[in-house]
């Protein structure tokens, strides 16, 4: 080194400061950029039906359906207990057994379905495999020979304490 050279530029530019600073700043939103990705295919939200055209070709035999129950006059009330669920319905049911779908509203990994079985009261009943809450849509469906179904959405007063013996 001579006396005419300054000290810094005797350093290798990979042993300075500023090199580096530049270079981990893009580096550092390649690697923001590559985590968002995963994030958002990992925990992708079900907002959107996979297959939604066999879903868009039975949606007028599930309007029908519906339109079926209001010609009826049935329509159906739920209660939620910790353990079990309850249904009245309303109108000409005399099933002995009904289907109810339960749908999160956009979690399609949480729902099911039930079997409820009719009970001596007139009522409907089955235990709860799955904790839910308010705002879940629920679809209710018989399986005799006249198809009928009623749709709805669970609020907080479809909860309360029920008897699980009953």
């Amino acid at each position: 080194m001579t006396a005419n050279t300054p000290a810094h530029a005797a350093t290798p530019w990979y042993r300075q400061f500023w090199p580096w600073f530049l270079i981990a700043l893009p580096g550092a939103v390649v690697i923001a950029a590559f985590v968002t990705f995963y994030i958002a295919n990992r925990h992708a939200d079900d907002l959107v039906v996979d297959e939604y055209y066999k879903e868009g070709l039975a949606i007028n035999r599930r309007l029908a359906k519906q339109q079926r129950a209001r010609d009826l006059g049935i329509d159906a009330t739920l209660t939620i207990g910790p353990q079990s669920l309850r249904l009245y319905t309303t109108g000409p049911v005399a099933d002995p057994v009904l289907s109810l779908s339960l749908a999160h509203p956009m979690e399609a990994d949480r729902d099911f379905q039930l079997s409820l079985a009719r009970h001596p009261d007139g009522g409907y009943t089955a235990p709860l495999s799955a904790a839910i809450a308010p705002h879940w849509h629920w679809s209710l469906e018989n399986r005799g020979d006249v198809t009928w179904r009623v749709e709805g959405s669970l609020s907080a007063q479809d909860f309360s304490a029920i008897d699980s013996d009953n």
